[in-house]
């Protein structure tokens, strides 16, 4: 089980990555005209490339958003470091690698 120091460590670590992730995606907005030239093939298709990557990064960052909130909402419900597939307390080596980790080091390592 965590100590309240280490809970108070994850939710602080927590909370500074949730800002972060936040502040990346808010400033990722891609802007791209795939290319106003009509005779300018290669730029549209680097201009589409470009858009395609930036999207990919986003939907990551978007993802690792809702993992970081989910952690936050189980720190609030008192059920922050309890493996969501065995329910044994995971343990905070684990966590202090990863905090948003759903799931604890046997039942990663079979998934």
């Amino acid at each position: 089980m965590l100590t309240k120091e280490q809970r108070e460590e994850l939710k602080e670590r927590l909370t500074e990555e949730h800002e972060k992730v936040r502040r990346a995606l808010e400033s990722k907005n891609p802007n791209v005209d795939f290319g106003d030239d009509v005779d300018a093939g290669d730029e549209e298709a680097d201009e589409a490339e470009e858009f395609a990557t930036v999207l990919g990064v986003q939907q990551v960052e978007k993802e690792h958003l809702l993992d970081i909130e989910h952690a936050l909402d189980k720190l609030k419900k008192g059920t922050y470091g309890v493996c969501e597939h065995c329910g044994k307390p995971i343990a905070y080596e684990l966590l202090s690698v990863e905090p948003e980790s759903r799931l604890c080091k046997s039942c990663k390592a079979s998934a």
